[in-house]
């Protein structure tokens, strides 16, 4: 059993430079802390990142320190007790990072890998990684850049490693690429550490299909959606939502895309419905649309508007929650994909989380010290079994 003897945060900085939170808790197992990534483009339905801002959060958890002793936690479900005593009182990076410590601890208490501690079968598959390799929207700062947020390659291979190092190689040759097509290009990275550029969508694309890799795009439609019409900036158009998906089945048929995330706005679940079923065999992703939230999800899944959802532990915050999305997800034959923050930090637990939620897929980037470590703890994870 473990028991939380003293709770403490603090303020770090992102891979971005911005404030983050750091959670650290003194047990009888010794001492484990978690961090929490921060996202630059959020759905509007994430639960908030703190209950006011950051520094509330840090006094919150300080105040609260001497009622977590009383508290013992023998399991993953024990997480419950947490939420009963923190309800309310912190927003969802606090918890997040709070309770992956505590997860830490338990661990290391009953001598398991975190990711042990949330299978219950002997399954034993992998996700498949999702690299993101040139990038735009809000990721990339302002002048002329795709309207698209992420261009991702999706490696069919046999291990995590061998899909790692494709993606590192093949991020190479689109550089080279890149160079050649976009006269403005220096080799410069987004907050995602993904390729700038000032081509377009399309050009973007045009690159992307010469590596013979599955492609994959994070639209990010919710960014650049305004008074009903999708306002793209590379090259000027505004579209309707019907002039939306005639848009992206045509990219998706002249492409063979395989990924196409958050393809409309956040309260587009007709839309997305209406692309589902125009190329069912085609990833159509919620994130923005889903936000990791169980009554987003049964909205969807009503709507019929996805075959694969976005899981991201800080935009809800309690791991039991997640818990509870996935479930529905694989309940409903909808893949789920584990995903990084544009503002990381060096924490690694997503490795576990998403190995032990058995995800279809982990989003992680291909570069950057940050995005890597997480990388390398799921090569990790395959090495041990």
């Amino acid at each position: 059993m473990v028991v939380v003897k003293k709770v403490s945060a603090s303020k770090i900085l992102d891979s971005r430079k911005e404030e983050t939170i750091l959670v650290k808790i003194k047990t009888n197992v010794g001492i484990f802390s978690a961090s929490s990534p921060n996202g630059k483009s959020k759905g509007k339905f994430e639960a908030k990142s703190y209950k006011k801002n950051l520094e509330s959060d840090i006094k919150a958890l300080n105040d609260f320190s001497d009622y977590f002793s009383k508290e013992i936690i023998e399991s993953f479900a024990d997480l419950r007790r947490i939420e009963d005593i923190t309800d309310r009182n912190i927003g969802a990076n606090t918890l997040f990072a709070l309770e992956s410590a505590i997860l830490k601890a338990l661990a290391k208490e009953q001598k398991k890998q975190v990711w042990e501690l949330i299978k219950k079968s002997n399954l034993k598959r992998l996700p498949r990684l999702v690299g993101n390799v040139v990038g735009g929207g809000k990721h990339s700062s302002n002048g002329r850049k795709p309207d698209f947020q992420e261009f991702e390659l999706i490696p069919k291979t046999k291990s995590v490693k061998e899909a790692y190092e494709k993606n590192k190689k093949i991020k190479k040759d689109v550089e080279n690429l890149l160079r050649e097509r976009d006269k403005k290009f220096s080799s410069e990275k987004n907050d995602e550490n993904a390729w700038r550029t000032t081509l377009t969508d399309k050009e973007v694309l045009d690159i992307l299909i010469k590596t013979k890799i599955p492609i994959g795009l994070d639209i990010a439609a919710s960014s650049f959606y305004k008074r009903k019409k999708y306002n793209y900036k590379n090259p000027l158009f505004k579209r309707t939502s019907q002039e939306q998906l005639m848009y992206l089945s045509n990219l998706i048929k002249n492409y063979g895309l395989v990924y196409v995330e958050d393809a409309f706005g956040e309260e587009e679940f007709e839309s997305f419905a209406s692309l589902l079923k125009k190329f069912p065999d085609c990833l159509i992703v919620g994130d923005d649309l889903t936000t990791t939230n169980v009554k987003r999800l049964q909205k969807a899944i009503e709507n019929k508007s996805i075959n694969a959802i976005i899981i991201k532990p800080n935009q809800i915050g309690s791991l039991l929650k997640v818990q509870e999305v996935v479930e529905l997800a694989k309940k409903n034959n909808i893949q789920t994909i584990f995903s990084h923050r544009s503002g990381e930090t060096d924490e690694t637990i997503l490795a576990d989380l998403a190995f032990g939620f058995q995800a279809d897929f982990f989003k992680c980037g291909t570069e950057g010290d940050a995005r890597v470590e997480k990388i390398k703890r799921l090569i990790e994870i395959e090495k041990s079994l």
